[in-house]
């Protein structure tokens, strides 16, 4: 039953969206070259006698994308069978095709997806059940916390491919000119902000936009005081949102926040608009770009005061399409899943991988900024998995918009969330 309402849910999505975002209409990306050079290097691939498969991903290419596109190069090379077609595609964009696709049958043989919606499209029927072939895979070595991502009703849809997780960064110079120690509590955080927040610049960044971005960084707040996702009106809940809140009414956090992708708040922490930011790895490639000379440090997220330290897991799955080539995406799918390519990809993209074989800690013993969230990781909590995440994820980053612009106090907006997570779970 669960599943025939995901599925409605989709046709009826599809049915607004199919005329404005047909298959050929997505931007793609082939090995760095547009899509036309793409479709010419497909008809040689199969010209050569490979099977030809198509790998979706929403990494850009002045970033992460172009690792990406090394490794599928890497891939195509290594081996005569099967030849890649790596296409980018928006994450919006790519998350709206695999609902169209799943009707319309247009899918690509294997995909990215991010690992909390990761429940929700399998229950719609996008991506194959893969159980039989990990359970008689000799590599099959993956973290619990990631793969259980990956499952829905007991049966495998798809790999890890890369973990992060948020931390704090604190920008060096203006702690020791302010005389203020790195915060590790929320005390410490709110006195430390109050000292750094000046006419123009602001002591925390963060952001509290209306999508999983700002479910994403609301989480840890909410996990360290001892609140969760399945009980929203406790009393950890209510603290660490009303937290947040005071911080905003006391100037210490921009009121812009609730506009601010995670993108956004590294651009205000490079160019000195904010002292410190909750943000994750993913950052320090731009970080390099925007401002090379900044020194930061690391650190964790500040915990409650009478809780623990929390974050939460973030990142990438990959997985089969349904009615794709299963045997040429499994091929390349456990190829860049392996020990060996997961430390390589992960490395290069600002991940850590999922891999239970692949010391992260030691991977980055020398490196000051990404041990840190090497530390963090193994804690990070998931979120869900559920196929119902989107939908809980919206009650959540919606109140969390209500409680920061001030249109409900944090009581009503966290119970009146509660109750759309309780309806959602009730059908």
């Amino acid at each position: 039953m669960k599943k025939g309402i995901v599925l409605l849910t989709a046709l009826a999505m599809a049915a607004g969206s199919l005329t404005a975002c047909g298959g050929g209409g997505a931007s793609t990306q082939t090995s760095g070259q547009t899509a036309a050079s793409g479709a010419a290097e497909s008809a040689k691939a199969s010209a050569d006698g490979k099977t030809e498969i198509t790998f979706w991903h929403y990494m850009s290419e002045d970033k992460e994308g172009k690792y990406v596109v090394e490794a599928v190069d890497e891939f195509n090379s290594s081996q005569d069978e099967v030849h890649v077609t790596a296409q980018y595609l928006p994450r919006a964009e790519l998350m709206k095709q695999y609902t169209i696709g799943v009707v319309s049958g247009e899918l690509p043989d294997c995909g990215m997806v991010d690992n909390p919606d990761h429940n929700s499209y399998a229950s719609m029927g996008v991506f194959e059940d893969i159980t039989e072939l990990y359970n008689s895979w000799d590599e099959a070595a993956f973290l619990e916390g990631s793969l259980n991502s990956c499952y829905y009703e007991d049966k495998l849809y798809g790999l890890p491919w890369g973990n992060n997780c948020l931390g704090l960064f604190y920008n060096k110079k203006m702690l020791d000119e302010a005389g203020v120690e790195v915060p590790t509590t929320w005390s410490e955080l709110e006195a430390a902000s109050e000292k750094l927040t000046t006419d123009t610049c602001k002591g925390l960044a963060i952001s509290a936009i209306g999508n999983e971005e700002g479910t994403f960084q609301y989480m840890p707040w909410l996990l360290s005081a001892g609140g969760s996702v399945t009980d929203l009106t406790s009393g950890g809940a209510k603290e660490s949102m009303s937290f947040l809140y005071g911080m905003i009414e006391k100037g210490y956090i921009s009121r812009e926040c609730v506009n601010w992708t995670q993108a956004d708040v590294e651009k205000q922490f490079a160019s000195g608009q904010a002292a410190m930011m909750i943000n994750g790895p993913w950052q320090f490639s731009g970080l390099a770009k925007d401002a090379p000379d900044l020194e930061y440090g690391v650190a964790k997220a500040p915990k409650a005061d009478d809780g623990d330290y929390a974050s939460v897991l973030g990142g990438e799955n990959v997985a089969i399409c349904s009615g794709a080539n299963v045997e040429a995406s499994w091929k390349f799918l456990s190829w860049i899943t392996s020990k060996e390519k997961s430390q390589e990809i992960c490395k290069s993209i600002g991940r850590f991988s999922p891999r239970s074989d692949v010391n992260v800690q030691e991977m980055f013993a020398d490196d000051p900024l990404n041990s840190v969230f090497a530390e963090v990781m193994p804690t990070a909590q998931s979120r869900g998995p559920s196929p119902d995440w989107p939908e809980i994820s919206a009650a959540i980053y919606t109140a969390q918009q209500e409680v920061f612009t001030g249109q409900k106090d944090a009581d009503t907006a966290l119970a009146d969330a509660q109750a759309k997570i309780d309806a959602i779970g009730a059908k």
